[in-house]
């Protein structure tokens, strides 16, 4: 007798699974060929920065989402026929590659993987596959290197921003602090708000966090999902305020010297742990809201 698993709720034969694997083999060869070399230049390169370091955690994220889905992914498409539409994605993304590697442009390199990989999944398994792995394909879109001129043209209003709203706050509470452009003065002490502090980065990450946790609690209400959607951009930009309002207190009152270790240790850790409560405030506000809205779905 077969020997069955369930994966929400459909019966696999487990007994074909590692038959799965071998058909997939000559695929992930040609991709490991294309794109190990891409990776050892990202983690040796801009992996490597402040900036970019939410990089190799979003692939990481990205593959386990792509693991999640691909049983359910698996018997959903068993039969279906492959689509010819693969085709314009494969080569979109070969050229894609082509230019990115060939020119050093790492936003067509590193961005042509996900237009193969929509590819192999329309030409092998349909667009069933697709449908089930497009959020694992959207969110490698959050560990593509953005164009330079892009950043800096975003990242110093939002300094300028961040830094203003930390000024008035930390003023209106009594503490002695003046702001110049980005640089915040308070007491003795100068510190410049730099672009891993408040830059279009941290805002892509922040919303890649925010969009992760949407995909995982996948609310039953429209209002609530389009609602939270809506607040990642606040919410970011709220998290970013804390962070150098708390990076500001600790030097006005513990030194330069613990101001710059709190910046290189934990001021990421107090960003995401800030982000990820306000995401859970809001969105336990925004159910009482829903509830409120629609008594007779609650």
């Amino acid at each position: 007798m077969s020997e069955y698993v369930m994966v929400s709720g459909v019966p696999i034969n487990a007994q074909k699974q590692p038959l799965h694997l071998l058909a997939w083999l000559p695929l992930i060869v040609g991709l490991i060929a294309l794109y190990v070399p891409t990776l050892v230049d990202l983690f040796l390169g801009i992996w490597s920065s402040d900036e970019q370091k939410h990089g190799p955690i979003v692939l990481a994220i990205a593959c386990w989402l792509a693991y999640r889905k691909w049983p359910a992914m698996w018997v959903a498409s068993e039969g279906k026929p492959g689509s010819v539409w693969g085709w314009p994605l494969f080569v979109l993304g070969l050229l894609l590659y082509a230019i990115g590697r060939s020119q050093d442009i790492l936003l067509f390199e590193v961005g042509s993987v996900i237009w193969l990989l929509a590819a192999i999944l329309l030409l092998t398994r349909g667009p069933v596959a697709l449908k089930a792995q497009w959020f694992a394909l959207f969110f490698m879109l959050f560990m593509i290197p953005l164009p330079g001129a892009l950043v800096d043209a975003v990242t110093m209003p939002m300094k300028m921003a961040v830094s203003y709203v930390a000024e008035q706050l930390l003023f209106w509470v009594g503490y002695p602090i003046a702001r110049s452009g980005v640089i915040l003065q308070i007491g003795q002490y100068k510190l410049l708000v730099a672009d891993a502090c408040a830059g279009l980065h941290t805002l892509f990450t922040l919303e890649a966090l925010g969009l992760l946790y949407l995909n995982i609690v996948r609310h039953d209400s429209l209002f609530r999902n389009v609602a939270l959607a809506i607040c990642i951009v606040p919410i970011s930009f709220t998290a970013n305020v804390i962070r150098v309002m708390v990076l500001t207190l600790v030097t006005y009152h513990f030194g330069d010297a613990a101001g710059q270790g709190f910046l290189h240790g934990f001021a990421g850790m107090v960003l995401f742990l800030t982000a990820l409560l306000l995401i859970i405030g809001v969105d336990s506000l925004l159910q009482f809201v829903d509830r409120r809205r629609n008594p007779a779905g609650a």
